[in-house]
């Protein structure tokens, strides 16, 4: 890949489930994995996650580089097995930064919540 290649590729765009466990993994910090991010999406977010569909979009996450994963320490609560925790890359705060500004310029002028946006 050329230098003009780098330059002008195009951002990340990042759907509505990706954005949901970007924002869950941010508010998770050093405690984000599977379990947590699931159990945060069903408590704030109100979405029942599938561990597969969740993990997938993990993986996806972490393919555009949006995410990295490591293994923390066995833990006896666990049974001795280690837990892959997650961390959003500063790429990954970016792409969120953007979705979440693109939301607030079609929400402005609107009148969704009461007059939230108006």
């Amino acid at each position: 890949m050329n230098y003009n290649e780098v330059q002008m590729a195009a951002p990340l765009n990042l759907g509505e489930f990706e954005q949901l466990i970007l924002l869950a993994i941010l508010r998770l910090r050093d405690d984000a994995y599977g379990v947590t991010i699931r159990a945060e999406l069903a408590d704030r977010a109100g979405r029942t996650v599938a561990p597969g569909a969740l993990y997938t979009a993990l993986e996806r996450l972490e393919t555009k580089r949006l995410i990295t994963s490591r293994m923390s320490d066995p833990t006896p609560q666990r049974g001795g097995r280690a837990k892959r925790l997650v961390t959003v890359t500063a790429a990954g705060v970016e792409a969120l930064t953007r979705a979440l500004q693109a939301h607030q310029r079609l929400l402005d002028g609107l009148d969704l919540m009461g007059g939230a946006h108006a």
